[in-house]
């Protein structure tokens, strides 16, 4: 088996893969959001009729995809 010390530095490595995955979420996440909230006003604008709907689901599927915790 590893050292004491291999395992310290895989737990750290592990953590730090971790982390920027969460950072990286959570960027995609405000940009999905901006997203959404382009798209609700273009709705209320007018410019978006009811049955181009799917780009809004599309951007709420990620969304949800994206608050998931597994890695």
């Amino acid at each position: 088996m590893g050292t004491p010390e291999n395992k310290e530095l895989l737990m750290q490595h592990e953590l730090a893969v971790m982390e920027g995955i969460l950072g990286s979420k959570e960027q995609y996440r405000k940009i999905v959001k901006a997203g959404i909230a382009k798209w609700v006003k273009d709705f209320q604008d007018g410019r978006i009729e009811i049955k181009t709907v799917d780009d809004l689901k599309k951007l709420i599927e990620i969304d949800i995809e994206l608050q998931r915790d597994h890695f």
